[in-house]
């Protein structure tokens, strides 16, 4: 694995920093039942983390109208049991170590902020410079682009590292590289089809991967990113 000098490093937050997917699990029939869409039954839990976002809701069965309300529940439903969705093992000590090696850090995630932060805790948000949250599903490469904008870097200095397809997708599309997690949503059998420019077996690889690589010079103009 051949690390690549980045500047800044994205990540997504559900299954890549949080641990949420044990309670994404929980209340997700208690979802369908309210928006009436297919109940997964616990054996088909294997099979949908190998699928993209655009097969999961075909194989659920929910109408694209129904998509935003869902959404907002789920944030609802997320603060509500805030409590219960902890940072992975090891996410402290890699976010520190990238930010002593001065590559900046930032967040784009279909989350809404408020629970980003209270998850992050104080301190580990304090080391977050952007925050693109509430992305509707098929949102984040918008969301990515416009934080490419707002930081100034090149998309070819960034990396997203996500747990998700849709993570891989957006990142092709804001023209950055990707970093697929292990431990995410999406199995990582399904991720590798995506040909990530690096893939993390544990946080600690990609601090090991990314933290000790000299940073870049700033370039004397930032350029205008595409839209």
């Amino acid at each position: 694995m051949s690390p690549l000098p980045f500047r800044l490093v994205v990540f997504d937050f559900d299954g890549t920093l949080a641990d949420s997917f044990p309670w994404f699990a929980s209340i997700l029939n208690e979802v369908a039942t309210r928006y009436r869409f297919q109940r997964i039954a616990e054996d088909d839990t294997e099979m949908l983390r190998g699928l993209d976002a655009r097969a999961i809701i075909r194989h659920l069965g929910i109408p694209a109208w129904k998509l935003p309300f869902i959404t907002r529940n789920m944030h609802a439903l997320a603060t509500r049991d805030i409590a219960a969705i902890h940072l992975f093992p090891g996410i402290t000590a890699m976010l520190d170590a990238l930010t002593h090696s001065g590559i900046r850090l930032a967040i784009v995630s279909s989350n809404v902020e408020p629970n980003i932060r209270t998850v992050l805790g104080p301190r580990e948000a304090g080391l977050i410079g952007h925050y693109a949250c509430g992305a509707s599903l098929f949102g984040k490469a918008r969301r990515l682009r416009s934080l490419i904008r707002t930081t100034g870097e090149r998309p070819a200095d960034i990396l997203y590292i996500g747990d998700e397809i849709r993570d891989a997708v957006a990142a092709r599309d804001a023209g950055c590289a990707f970093g697929a997690v292990a431990w995410g949503y999406t199995r990582l059998d399904a991720l590798a089809k995506c040909d990530p420019a690096l893939i993390f077996q544990t946080p600690r690889d990609i601090s090991a991967s990314l933290a000790k690589i000299p940073v870049a010079s700033p370039s004397v103009t930032n350029p205008q990113h595409p839209g």
